[in-house]
């Protein structure tokens, strides 16, 4: 049944952990020379600077999608190798990190603003937050999976050797074509989900300890 309100929700969720996610890559990159992200407009939290609308409508559809890919030019590092592994490295951090921070605020609400939670405004809030929160940490785990052309695959690839390295990225397109169709078939929803929620679990109860809970 077709609701406004929870698409809207779902949306605004989508929206943060995207933009969040590829602002992020294009803030390590910057921090680590590649002054570029500036004349590419990507050292923004505009989601228009960053939303592939396909990526969005998939993610919608299917349950996987992607942003606008931040082009980097690893020239601009001292070591290209690390500076590309810690600039793939920032967008699963900062989904966590807002993962977190929506866990938390959602207790916050709860524990000390409990007549505003229940209300109109307050009810969208919290449940925006708790969307926000599971949509972040499914996303940050699902970049952190080391196949291309996900973030996990330029982490994976630091610790290869350059013999190794060339190879794995010699065969990268099969590699990435194969991971569609294991996408498709729902294999790793299950995992992707069960680490999800544990993950939520641990940071409810770092918000309680840290709450006094």
């Amino acid at each position: 049944m077709f609701n406004i309100r929870s698409m809207l929700i779902r949306l605004l969720a989508l929206l943060l952990a995207f933009t969040l996610h590829e602002f992020a890559h294009a803030l390590a990159s910057y921090c680590l020379g590649d002054r570029s992200q500036s004349c590419h407009n990507r050292l923004t939290i505009n989601p228009l600077a960053h939303i592939d609308w396909m990526g969005l409508l998939c993610l919608f559809a299917f349950g996987f999608g992607w942003g606008k890919p931040v082009s980097v030019d690893p020239r601009y590092y001292k070591d290209p190798k690390s500076g590309m592994m810690w600039t793939a490295f920032a967008g699963p951090v900062m989904n966590f990190i807002l993962s977190f921070v929506c866990v938390f605020l959602y207790y916050v609400i709860l524990a000390f603003l409990p007549g505003f939670a229940y209300a109109s405004l307050g009810s969208f809030i919290i449940d925006l937050l708790a969307q926000t929160a599971y949509l972040s940490m499914g996303l940050g785990i699902f970049n952190c999976i080391p196949i291309p052309p996900l973030d996990g695959s330029k982490v994976f690839f630091y610790f290869l050797d350059d013999e190794k390295y060339f190879k794995v990225i010699q065969g990268s397109p099969m590699i990435s074509l194969v991971f569609v169709f294991v996408l498709m078939s729902g294999i790793i929803s299950a995992p992707i989900m069960n680490l999800e929620n544990t993950m939520i679990g641990v940071f409810s109860k770092i918000s309680f300890a840290i709450l006094g809970l």
